[in-house]
């Protein structure tokens, strides 16, 4: 029996997703969390009683907080969740898919990336291969990736994208620098990369380009 824990703010997403898995007959869900630190909460008291789930689906935003334009806590919670000792794989099951939340996702250790708009037999499939470690990505999703692997030099790293998001919140580069712990030149210098892949002049045009072009 795959033991799974539901990651969401939203009630009625988590009841179609328990009602979804638990037709499967192999999956059982074992709990539920409504907020990222909910989450690393219920994986780290399953770890220590002895009785650890074999994957979290986990949502991407939470509520309206810090991070609702972006990519909110579910990136952080599958980082501290893979940084425990023995951790379960994680399933990013989310709305969005821009470039900034699948890289976010991945980063931080998630196994796979689906939609909310899967349909049930590819969320059942999915759920079983990310038990068993295996990578699973929706079809966008593995597009996406695949663009970036095909255009390297149109593609914004990691940490150019963290910039250009927190640009779009609206912080300064002095802010930017102190958030992410660098100095004013080296966000500078994201920021001539970016605006270079993205072909424009301005922090208003990067945002604008970025978000058109689904990075953001």
């Amino acid at each position: 029996m795959i033991t799974v824990l539901l990651a969401d703010d939203h009630p009625v997403v988590r009841a179609g997703l328990r009602a979804v898995l638990e037709t499967a007959g192999d999956i059982a869900v074992a709990a539920e969390a409504d907020s990222p630190d909910d989450a690393v909460r219920a994986v780290s008291d399953a770890l220590d009683s002895g009785a650890p789930f074999d994957l979290v689906l986990m949502d991407l935003r939470f509520g309206e907080g810090p991070g609702a334009h972006g990519q909110a806590g579910g990136v952080d919670a599958t980082a501290r969740i893979r940084a425990l000792p023995n951790p379960p794989q994680v399933l990013v099951v989310t709305n969005y898919s821009s470039d900034a939340d699948i890289l976010g996702a991945v980063s931080a250790g998630a196994v796979g990336y689906l939609l909310k708009d899967a349909d049930p037999a590819q969320l059942v499939d999915g759920v079983r291969a990310a038990a068993r470690g295996e990578t699973v990505l929706s079809g966008d999703v593995a597009t996406r990736l695949m663009g970036r692997l095909r255009d390297p030099g149109r593609s914004l790293t990691a940490r150019e994208t963290e910039v250009l998001r927190l640009v779009a919140d609206g912080l300064s580069n002095k802010d930017i620098a102190g958030k992410l712990v660098l100095t004013e030149a080296t966000v500078k210098s994201h920021l001539v990369h970016v605006f270079t892949k993205l072909d424009v002049g301005s922090r208003t045009a990067a945002v604008a380009k970025a978000t058109e072009l689904g990075m953001l």
